[in-house]
């Protein structure tokens, strides 16, 4: 792995705390993303992409293996949410129509998020004894590492499909990610989770409105 793509290779340091280059990178790149999608920008989509890409090499190494498999997903439903927008109605380069979806269809996201939320922490508690070539060493805090993982999978699909309560989601995982990170001791990560849970509750009433605004009077 070239140096630069290693935790070890450090950017600068602030406070004492050493930021490498793939976290920075990474985070900004992330934070333009958050940003650009809580505009409806189409150009969200490829910003996450190489964000994407350098957290995939960041989690792995620091062995967030839920939050490695995470952006594997983040890879593909990106790519997907891409295609998807390009497809929908647009105005200035937005998508404009977002929509909730029903009560029915939400609760089954909730029940299925945490029963797959569940298993997936159950497996990544093994994973090591499972797959040791891979995954040398036992996971960090598995199932809450799971539940995030498998809510942002929710929220990312449900965003990708332009829902509102795809929000929501993230408002959540940005919470949970806040404590996880701090106590993983990559503290620029959590200090974005508070940056993107302000974002988060942004982003939902924007979407909320752009959908009052929509709705014939």
């Amino acid at each position: 792995m070239p140096f630069i793509l290693s935790v070890n290779a450090i950017a600068f340091t602030f406070l004492d705390y050493p930021m490498n280059y793939i976290e920075l990178v990474g985070t900004l790149l992330y934070l333009w993303s958050v940003w650009l999608i809580a505009k409806r920008k189409i150009l969200t989509w490829p910003v996450g992409i190489i964000s994407v890409i350098l957290y995939m090499l960041l989690f792995y190494q620091i062995h967030l293996y839920s939050d490695t498999i995470e952006q594997i997903y983040y890879l593909g439903a990106s790519i997907y949410g891409w295609w998807l927008w390009k497809q929908s109605p647009q105005q200035d380069n937005q998508v404009t129509d977002v929509t909730f979806s029903g009560m029915r269809s939400q609760l089954v996201w909730v029940a299925g998020t945490a029963l797959v939320s569940l298993i997936t922490g159950l497996l990544m508690s093994k994973i090591h004894l499972l797959l040791p070539v891979l995954f040398l060493e036992p996971a960090s805090l598995p199932y809450l590492d799971a539940l995030t993982t498998i809510m942002s999978f929710s929220a990312m699909w449900l965003m990708a499909r332009k829902k509102i309560e795809s929000w929501i989601y993230w408002i959540i995982v940005d919470v949970i990610g806040i404590w996880l990170y701090y106590v993983k001791e990559v503290k620029f990560i959590s200090l974005l989770y508070v940056i993107l849970l302000f974002m988060a509750v942004a982003g939902y009433r924007e979407w909320t409105a752009t959908r009052r605004a929509a709705r014939p009077v």
